[in-house]
């Protein structure tokens, strides 16, 4: 009996805690990627994977274009982790619609491997953690390529944070700094939106990412 009592308490402690079922040791937040599937995500599944726990984009299966969860998000704090390999370009969508490019129709984060030679002539709005063409973010807190990079972004329609391995490299509210126009001169109506869907924006290149959770604030 009491071997009985055992199993059945640790059954329901895994199912409190595996990603699986949606629930994450952090109080409130829930996965949005179960480790094994794509459900719950719509867009791109020949380029973007679901391999050993992660979410990994296959150049080999049209490499680019977008991956978005089903469901659309308001205001959030949403942690991840992700690995580049080196020259690696990618992006956070948020407050996307599920059609049109996300970096203007909604907001892009950006998610680029900033030590890339071939990047050292970008503008500063487009480097890793930036807001794209809107608020740049700091340089040099990415871990070394190949090293898994733990990021935090904080959303409060029209506040931003991005946390990465711990240092803020941009806090701001997008809608101030892009008032007097942006900084790529382009329009980005989708800094009026205050929900959207959120997903990983790609380029053709080799990204990966694991332990994707969000709490709604």
């Amino acid at each position: 009996m009491l071997k009985s009592l055992f199993l059945v308490a640790t059954f329901y402690t895994f199912l409190a805690l595996s990603p699986c079922f949606g629930q994450d040791s952090e109080a409130g937040f829930i996965f949005l990627f179960d480790g094994k599937s794509l459900d719950g995500w719509v867009g791109n599944k020949n380029a973007y994977q679901a391999k050993d726990g992660m979410i990994v984009i296959d150049p080999k299966g049209s490499g680019g274009g977008n991956l978005l969860t089903e469901r659309e998000y308001g205001d959030f704090v949403l942690r991840f982790e992700f690995q580049l390999t080196p020259g690696a370009n990618n992006g956070l969508g948020i407050h996307t619609p599920l059609s049109g490019d996300a970096a203007y129709v909604g907001k892009e984060i950006q998610i680029l491997d900033n030590t890339a030679d071939k990047y050292k002539d970008l503008h500063e709005y487009q480097f890793h953690g930036s807001v794209y063409g809107v608020i740049p973010a700091k340089r040099g807190y990415l871990k070394p390529v190949g090293e898994w990079n733990v990021e935090e972004v904080i959303v409060q329609h029209p506040k931003i944070k991005v946390i990465l391995n711990g240092e803020t490299i941009l806090e701001g509210d997008y809608l101030e700094a892009s008032k007097d126009g942006t900084l790529d001169g382009k329009e980005h109506p989708g800094l009026q939106r205050s929900s959207g869907h959120i997903g990983f924006l790609g380029h053709g290149d080799v990204v990966r990412f694991r332990k994707i959770r969000i709490k709604e604030l």
